[in-house]
């Protein structure tokens, strides 16, 4: 299937007069359907699954900034910690320290986002408000260190519902913790510059509340075939 070159260049200028970065996710999406958006000017895909991310990092060109937006399990992280532009789903203190420890072993500072839990969905992932106030505490205080990560912000999805004042509240209420996270680090030099949440059915309202990178696939790729 062809992607949807009208789609992208309406978003691609919705997304510039708001700097937004757009992260185009590629899942299940072919080598060729991703070379098109490449051609295009497209460099930040994102991917869920760790083998397909280290598939398509082998066979495309190497300018491409891969994002990991997909839950995380720790013994998948080796084989995506030496290329990977962002990981996206941050959800626990355990991930953090094994990205740490593969990033030592690489010599390489690895970018993250902390990953916040907003939605009423109970199949997301992430901290909730207390537990990410916790580790920022811990992080500033040098109680806890993960020298072979560099945390550029906060990730979050909202609840799947066409309730958009719902959405809008959750996306809110993230926005405030990324800025009293942002102003906390700084105080120790630290900058978390992303703001990541937004995705096809949503971007827009998520734009509204701040966000400064969203992820779409499906408005970009139509919608996937999973077989």
């Amino acid at each position: 299937m062809a992607v949807n070159i009208e789609n992208y260049n309406t978003i691609k200028k919705q997304l510039a007069e708001k700097e937004v970065t757009l992260v185009a996710v590629s899942k299940t999406k072919t080598v060729e359907e991703i070379l098109q958006l490449y051609d295009l000017g497209q460099r930040d895909f994102g991917e869920n699954y760790v083998q397909e991310l280290v598939n398509k990092y082998e066979a495309l060109p190497k300018d491409i900034r891969w994002h990991f937006i997909g839950h995380l399990q720790t013994n998948k992280v080796k084989y995506i910690a030496p290329f990977v532009h962002l990981i996206h789903g941050i959800d626990s203190e355990k991930l953090l320290s094994e990205i740490n420890k593969q990033g030592a072993k690489l010599n390489r500072i690895v970018p993250c986002l902390l990953q916040v839990y907003i939605s009423k969905d109970e199949t997301k992932f992430g901290f909730d408000a207390q537990e990410l106030k916790t580790l920022i505490t811990q992080i500033m205080r040098k109680e806890v260190t993960y020298p072979q990560v560099a945390i550029r912000g906060l990730m979050g999805m909202a609840t799947f519902t066409e309730d958009n004042a719902l959405i809008l509240a959750e996306f809110t209420s993230l926005k405030l913790l990324y800025e009293n996270a942002k102003t906390q680090l700084l105080t120790i030099n630290h900058q978390i510059p992303v703001l990541s949440m937004g995705m096809s059915a949503d971007y827009m309202v998520a734009i509204q509340a701040g966000s400064n990178m969203v992820r779409i696939g499906s408005l970009l790729f139509g919608v996937r075939n999973y077989k």
